[in-house]
């Protein structure tokens, strides 16, 4: 029997595991407290609820890692303060953030955090580790397609030019 023929969780982790797991971690603990920054700009119901889910998931994502990375003797990225509640009122109008950038900067981040599952996935020879990341995958995608639905209601969503003509002739 080999090193890796074993428990996958007894395996070590290689060089790309630990760096794609720390490098994520550092990210959703960055991205917790940007979500808990927007939670004070936001004035929609729906989208305070959806953010609320979204730093709720982030907490559970890096618990998950932090307990991955401290089983295999990682140090751990900082994690950066908790932001204060604010009253939306308090912050000036020119000041603050709206609605559709708030939910277009998440849906930009649902998208990078796909691509950044999807490469942890391939990269991955521990098959507790890539099955970890494909459950962050599907909640991203499940998120980004309930983000996508609000966006396109609340008229939200500014989409890149279409494409009506038909194609003249044949390629």
């Amino acid at each position: 029997m080999g090193v890796m023929s074993s428990n996958p969780v007894d395996e070590p982790m290689h060089y790309g595991e630990v760096f794609a797991a720390w490098s994520y971690l550092s990210a959703t603990k960055g991205k917790i407290a940007g979500y808990q920054t927007m939670l004070n700009h936001t004035g929609d119901e729906e989208l305070r609820d959806f953010i609320q889910d979204m730093i709720k998931t982030g907490k559970q994502e890096e618990e998950q890692i932090e307990r991955l990375l401290k089983e295999n003797g990682v140090a751990l990225p900082p994690t950066p303060p908790e932001r204060p509640v604010a009253n939306l009122e308090s912050i000036p109008v020119g000041a603050r953030f709206n609605d559709p950038e708030i939910a277009t900067s998440i849906a930009r981040d649902l998208a990078m955090g796909l691509v950044a599952c999807s490469q942890a996935m391939g990269e991955s020879i521990r098959e507790d580790i890539g099955m970890m990341y494909g459950q962050f995958h599907m909640k991203k995608a499940q998120a980004g397609t309930t983000l996508l639905r609000m966006q396109k209601e609340k008229g939200w969503l500014v989409p890149p030019p279409l494409h009506l003509q038909e194609p003249v002739g044949a390629f």
